[in-house]
């Protein structure tokens, strides 16, 4: 199994719950993701019938998806409850999205039933990310893409490190690097795994403004080895005095290593004992 976790996912998602009615006014990073997710869609040639929103949140990619891909039925997928309430408003206004509330690394979808699973900042809060990349491709239809953008190791480095000069536990979540991301597509079975990274750094005033934004969108430490005692004053402070060292022209960055990656399910299934090629492939190669 190859882990980013371990993941409390109880503890994930009771913090998406509490953040979902406040969330898209900080999400401006995840937004900005979402944006050149669909911008990169515009090059890859794909016409889906039916869309999986992977881990949609609120659902802010969805009227871009419904946009780019109008004749398409759209699923918002996502293991917060709140947050789906919050997409249900999201989509044209003649058709709202389908939402269902579920767990992205036990998808209760049909095999082969998906032509396009598009996920934004999603699979960083998956236990075991080749299972979850396994996922995707059984609910993908031969010849259908994945799309994804996930978080890197150098993601709120600084963060992590004022923390370690503060204390000893465990307070920014763990993430995998580009390669090992792209080794999980080719162990999952995809085929032609494309993956690379940009870097996006967000400046604050403050230290406690930083934390303050990841508190709203839910998105504090939810790892297991969390210290589950309340911080007291001095080691904030010792925290943000630490951090002061990366402050710039008056601001201080946070980093976000921001892992892009896309990948075809392949028109031929590997079956035991052989190889399985559906019908439509074969009679699309024989027009």
């Amino acid at each position: 199994m190859l882990s980013i976790g371990p993941i409390d996912k109880s503890a994930a998602r009771r913090s998406f719950e509490r953040a979902a009615a406040s969330y898209d006014r900080v999400a401006l990073l995840q937004q900005e993701m979402a944006d050149r997710m669909l911008e990169r869609l515009e090059y890859i040639r794909v016409d889906p019938r039916f869309v999986l929103d992977l881990g949609a949140g609120t659902g802010y990619a969805i009227a871009g998806l419904q946009r780019r891909f109008g004749a398409a039925r759209v699923l918002a997928l996502d293991f917060a409850f709140a947050m789906l309430l919050q997409a249900r408003n999201r989509g044209s206004l003649c058709e709202s999205p389908r939402c269902v509330c579920a767990d992205v690394e036990a998808l209760p979808l049909a095999d082969a039933s998906a032509d396009l699973v598009f996920s934004n900042a999603t699979f960083q809060w998956c236990n075991d990310i080749r299972a979850t990349f396994g996922e995707c491709l059984r609910v993908l239809r031969p010849g259908g893409l994945l799309m994804f953008t996930t978080f890197g190791p150098d993601t709120l480095y600084e963060l992590r490190d004022a923390w370690a000069a503060a204390d000893g536990h465990s307070h920014v979540s763990p993430f995998l690097d580009m390669h090992h991301v792209g080794d999980a597509l080719v162990d999952a079975g995809f085929d032609g795994p494309v993956v690379d990274v940009e870097r996006i750094t967000v400046t604050y005033e403050s230290t406690r403004d930083l934390m303050r934004d990841l508190k709203v969108l839910g998105a504090g430490n939810a790892t297991s080895e969390r210290s589950r005692g309340l911080t007291g004053r001095r080691r904030l402070a010792a925290v943000e005095h630490a951090y002061e060292v990366y402050r710039r022209d008056g601001r201080l960055p946070a980093s976000y290593e921001v892992v892009h990656g896309h990948a075809w399910a392949p028109v031929q299934r590997r079956v035991e004992g052989g190889v399985a090629i559906p019908v439509s492939a074969i009679a699309r190669a024989a027009r």
